[in-house]
Parts: structure tokens; sequence; C-alpha cells
């Protein structure tokens, strides 16, 4: 079965303002039928989603995947929490090291991988103080600043 490429790419770009990335994995996600055919569609989205633990196993909670449109009574619901597939050796690294505090699992962004399976980016990330996200700011506009001064 040969699948076309595809550029379906859904970025949580809330997390890195919002975190500070430590380690990133990638992970399939336990999908429905009509759950992959909006993500091919472009809608998803991973504003406020988080992943955690429960009977051993990640979870992400909060994934928003709009209802496809030519769904019937078996279209699935925008928000429930979806199974991460992950080797048991990185799911028991990652429950070692959100059980130390203050680290928490975010997921960074969507995407069809080029055998066609929707893939998961997550990340180790511990939250950023105030102060971080304004000297985050600051490095983002100095930049822009030197690329406009660059070009002109």
């Amino acid at each position: 079965m040969v699948h076309k490429p595809q550029n379906i790419s859904i970025k949580n770009k809330k997390a890195f303002f919002d975190y500070e990335i430590l380690e990133t994995f990638y992970a399939g996600i336990q999908l429905a039928g009509t759950e992959i055919k909006s993500i091919r569609g472009g809608k998803a989205g991973l504003v406020d989603s988080y992943c955690s633990f429960w009977d051993n196993q990640l979870y992400v909670k909060n994934m928003h995947i709009a209802e496809y449109d030519f769904g019937t009574c078996n279209n699935h619901i925008a928000k429930r929490d979806r199974k991460l597939l992950l080797n048991r050796k990185e799911l028991d690294k990652l429950q070692k090291k959100t059980k130390e505090g203050g680290i928490t699992i975010v997921p960074l962004k969507l995407f069809i991988n080029d055998r066609g399976l929707a893939k998961l980016e997550i990340s180790l990330a511990k939250g950023k103080k105030t102060y971080d996200k304004r000297e985050t700011l600051k490095l983002k506009d100095d930049a822009r600043e030197m690329d406009r001064a660059r070009k002109q």
C-alpha cells in the first residue's frame, strides 16, 4: 500500500512559549477511523493539551480532533483521551522523570509520517517563569530587528 506524502504538521506554539523543552520523543497514537481522516484534513489542535499516565499507559488529554464531516453515527468524540504508543523503556523513563516533580509531558507537534501514520512529538518540559517568558520575547524581537537591518 503506497501513501502519498502529506505535509500535515500541527504545532503547539504555546508549549514552546510556556515551557522549557528538555527532551523529545516520538509516539504513535491510537486513533479511530474518522479521527485519522480529520487529521489528514488538518482539523486538529494541540492548544491546552497535555499527557498523563493512567494504569502505566501514557494518554494525551484535551487534544482536539474535529469530528469528520462525512462521519455517520460512528463519528468520534472531539476531545477524548487518546492512548500514546511508546515502548516500555521509554514509558518507564517518562514516568520516572514526571514523578520527580516540576516536569511535565507536553505534545509539541502532530504530523503524518512518510508511511501515512499519525505521530505525536512529545517532550519532557519544565514550566517557565514569567521573567523567562519576557526574556524569550525579547530575544525574538532582537532577532527580528537584526533580520530587518540585514535585509535593508
